[in-house]
């Protein structure tokens, strides 16, 4: 922590249509603390909360920091630019869907061992998704071509729908 200070600042207040009152003036009370990280990167944060630690004050910042670029990295690689439902839960089922697809292109980006950015996994996901191919090969490929998998190559990723017993059944 470099500093931890309090900051007072003078402003005119607004009356219901919006003009400065200038006979009135408000004080603001913010705190601000200054912070350096282990890769040596400056940085200021501005706050109204007094009844937490400027360490904890930083660390807040980096964990939201890391919920901004989660929610960023979802708008740019899935359909949350509109919402299908209005009510609450409708937008919540909506944003969960979203949260349990991107885990799981993690997982499959992990499991490829690929270098390819999410946006690319993401992107081979969503055009080859009915395809048979093996994403694992897929995102492991370096070429435009890919080969169409014939059953399941080993069987430890692709689980069977149906049992011997019930091929022929109709339902």
């Amino acid at each position: 922590m470099l500093c931890d200070e309090i900051i007072e600042l003078g402003y005119y207040p607004e009356d219901e249509n919006g003009k400065r009152q200038m006979k009135t003036t408000r004080q603001l009370r913010l705190r601000k603390v200054c912070y350096q990280d282990e890769q040596n990167r400056y940085y200021e944060f501005l706050t109204n909360s007094f009844d937490i630690t400027a360490e904890e004050v930083a660390f807040l910042y980096k964990k939201r920091w890391g919920i901004e670029l989660l929610f960023k990295k979802m708008k740019q690689n899935f359909q949350l630019h509109y919402f299908y439902g209005e009510n609450e839960n409708a937008i919540r089922t909506q944003v969960w869907c979203t949260l349990i697809a991107q885990l799981l292109l993690t997982v499959i980006q992990k499991i490829a061992q690929t270098k390819k950015a999410f946006s690319v996994v993401a992107a081979l996901v969503r055009m080859h998704l009915i395809s048979m191919l093996d994403v694992s090969d897929l995102l492991r490929s370096k070429n435009r071509s890919y080969q169409i998998a014939r059953g399941s190559p080993d069987g430890t990723m692709q689980l069977a729908l149906f049992t011997a017993e019930m091929r022929g059944r109709s339902f």
